[in-house]
């Protein structure tokens, strides 16, 4: 028989599924897969159902529904003075997932090179290579997650098209400063590329932190799409309901390739987000400040068993170096096998994130979840240590 694409067929199922699996396998904890163990907001659940109950359920706007548009719109100046055009600089996807795809393939051609920074969030790759793309990476590593920018402007060419930017950064929690942003800024106008930021975790920066959007920077505006998950900023990961911002002349290729993948997203759930994006204020410091004191007790928890825990600037994760715990030659995947079989906690190797040569002596953990399941997960870890 014919084979399958050879591109897609190559990748195995992604890491998240297989620990999420094993968690279940193995009645553990799960700290792996990144989804909260609660459900958002009840008010903009109740928003959901009763407009699914009360409004049309046909195909609403192939670019979104009005409303949610306009709310998009007004996020973005809200919090980061963006004037956005609605009309045509605002489209809504099925996820964020979603978000990305369209924009990678309504943007770069075959051949045209595009600037990852690794760990890479699992998705990027494939999309960029099944698009055409051809990836040049440059990474960051634990423990410090530091950008070297003489790496970063030796990735970049003429050829390069598209650079995807994620910030604040899955897995490894890092938010990128204002003098980084300005150094990839400087780069994108040099060789005339675009950005794709991928910024899903906005409202989810620690200690006094402040996310800033590639977008706002001076001679951005025109070269930046930007992507943002309902998803994450209201603890709904099952909705599947994404945003993008950008240029109209961007927007309008994106928008051909959401056409042809989902073409539209279930309007009861549009407008629930709509209605959640103009929450007041407090939800927004209540939602970061619950996960920050999240983050801070998994963090002196695992601190306190002689874990080496690096900074979590911001998202759902914190990363643990196994070196302490781990047996001899035992690299990252092995032991959170182990981690998962033996003691009942689900976390994931960070090295699932690079493309080769990853760092094998860092894990990733999930602390978007219920601070009793925190607890438990941090007495079952405990045993390592005897």
């Amino acid at each position: 028989m014919k084979p399958a694409n050879s591109i897609l067929s190559g990748y195995g199922t992604t890491i998240f599924t297989v620990m999420s699996q094993m968690a279940v396998e193995y009645d553990a904890v799960n700290l792996g897969q990144g989804f909260p163990d609660v459900d958002g907001p009840e008010d903009i659940r109740k928003h959901a159902a009763d407009s699914l109950m009360m409004d049309s359920n046909q195909y609403p706007p192939m670019m979104g529904l009005p409303d949610l548009r306009q709310a998009v719109a007004d996020h973005n100046r809200r919090f980061y003075d963006l004037d956005i055009d609605w009309q045509s600089e605002v489209m809504v996807t099925s996820g964020a997932t979603e978000a990305l795809a369209d924009a990678i393939f309504g943007l770069i051609e075959p051949g045209d090179e595009v600037v990852l920074i690794e760990p890479l969030y699992d998705c990027y790759l494939p999309l960029v290579r099944r698009a055409g793309g051809i990836p040049k990476t440059v990474r960051i590593e634990p423990p410090a997650w530091d950008l070297d920018q003489a790496a970063l402007a030796g990735v970049f060419s003429e050829k390069t098209k598209l650079l995807i930017l994620n910030n604040p950064m899955n897995p490894a929690a890092k938010v990128f400063n204002g003098d980084e942003l300005a150094f990839i800024a400087g780069l994108l106008q040099q060789y005339d590329a675009y950005a794709l930021c991928d910024e899903v975790y906005e409202h989810l920066v620690f200690d006094g932190r402040a996310h800033i959007p590639l977008m706002t920077l001076p001679g951005m505006r025109e070269r930046c799409v930007r992507v943002g998950s309902a998803g994450k900023t209201f603890s709904l990961t099952g909705w599947k309901i994404g945003y993008i911002t950008a240029p109209a002349n961007l927007l309008q290729p994106i928008a051909k390739a959401h056409q042809f993948f989902t073409f539209t997203t279930p309007p009861n759930l549009q407008k629930a987000v709509a209605y959640g994006l103009r929450q007041d204020d407090g939800y927004y410091r209540a939602f970061q400040a619950d996960l920050e004191a999240k983050r801070d007790l998994l963090a002196s928890g695992l601190k306190a068993q002689g874990w080496w825990v690096p900074d979590s600037q911001g998202t759902y994760f914190v990363s643990a170096d196994i070196t302490p715990f781990a047996r001899e030659s035992e690299d990252d995947v092995a032991f959170c096998t182990r981690l998962t079989q033996d003691v009942g906690v689900a976390a994931v190797p960070i090295s699932a994130f690079y493309d080769s040569d990853a760092p094998r002596s860092f894990i990733r953990f999930c602390f978007c979840k219920r601070e009793p399941v925190l607890q438990e997960a941090l007495e079952k870890l405990s045993v390592l240590n005897t």
